[in-house]
């Protein structure tokens, strides 16, 4: 532990410039992971936990370990108790874009689309996987058209156990972290950031009761203001969720006061007339009136002595 503190990033930079002895410094990097609490792992460790169906290295990156623990990602990798390695340091991803795979095996984002854990029913999912297509393309297709410039696409997917939705990027997309790196440097290119939106995918996780009822909903009052608020709300969740920045925050705003309003069951968000102040009423400072107290007080006082 002590050696990687002192040679952990040195090590790293040297897998991205060292081409001829890369391989070399792969072995030694140190990751944690899901399964080895405050233990770091090396590569050829996770490959040696690895049950013999699993075809990848999978590994997610954030800003924090508390933000990948919790992250949505995680959810069916948990399930089938797979092994994850954080990647928490900026460096982090760039180095496995380097690497491609160790001793044979890929690397895999399970914030990219297409991610596959080897133990899946391949006949049975793809016909699972139509069908809830099927079943769903009211709301895709309302979502797709709603979404025009926000997103590449809207599918349904099994990539989550409790979340109603995620947003993810293509495989030769940037991921939320390589975009939050990239928002955070000097000389960040706005446009290529913006362009970015068009390469994410919105995946609807189609077991939750929130998609299927917005599924319901979008065939009974389509093109209603709190219809398209609602869909907005998903897809404003799922891209914070999801690890990425909201980049329109005063049309958010918006959508989520109404949202409110409606949850209220406010009429109209015309504000209320100014409170009236009764004609008999006058406003007296306290300060003037314990003045004039004192004042009335000393004068009864005085003709007091005087009788």
């Amino acid at each position: 532990m002590k050696f990687w503190n002192e040679y952990g990033r040195s090590i790293k930079m040297g897998v991205m410039e060292d081409k001829p002895n890369q391989e070399k410094l792969a072995k030694l990097l140190r990751f944690k992971s899901s399964t080895q609490g405050d233990k770091l792992t090396s590569l050829e460790a996770y490959l040696a936990r690895m049950p013999a169906w699993q075809k990848s290295i999978y590994f997610i990156a954030g800003e924090s370990e508390e933000a990948v623990v919790k992250s949505p990602f995680l959810e069916t990798a948990t399930k089938k108790d797979i092994e994850v390695l954080y990647l928490t340091e900026p460096v982090d991803e760039y180095v496995i874009q380097h690497l491609a795979d160790f001793d044979g095996t890929k690397f895999q984002s399970l914030t990219k689309e297409g991610v596959k854990f080897g133990d899946e029913d391949e006949e049975l999912t793809k016909k699972r996987v139509k069908a809830y297509k099927d079943s769903f393309k009211p709301l895709t297709e309302y979502l797709r058209e709603l979404f025009t410039g926000k997103l590449n696409r809207v599918t349904v997917s099994q990539r989550v156990e409790s979340t109603p939705s995620v947003i993810v990027t293509s495989q030769f997309g940037q991921s939320a972290n390589m975009e939050r790196i990239m928002r955070a440097q000097t000389f960040a290119n706005g446009e290529r950031i913006k362009e970015m939106g068009g390469m994410r995918t919105m995946e609807l996780n189609p077991r939750h009761p929130i998609i299927a009822e917005l599924n319901v909903l979008v065939q009974e009052k389509p093109n209603e203001e709190a219809t398209d608020d609602l869909a907005w709300l998903l897809y404003d969740t799922a891209l914070v969720a999801s690890g990425f920045q909201q980049d329109d925050a005063e049309t958010y705003a918006e959508r989520m006061y109404r949202t409110l309003g409606s949850a209220l069951n406010v009429k109209s968000m015309d504000l209320h007339d100014e409170i009236e102040v009764p004609e008999d009423e006058e406003d007296v400072d306290p300060l003037d009136a314990d003045v004039e107290n004192l004042d009335a007080n000393a004068d009864a006082g005085e003709e007091d002595e005087e009788l």
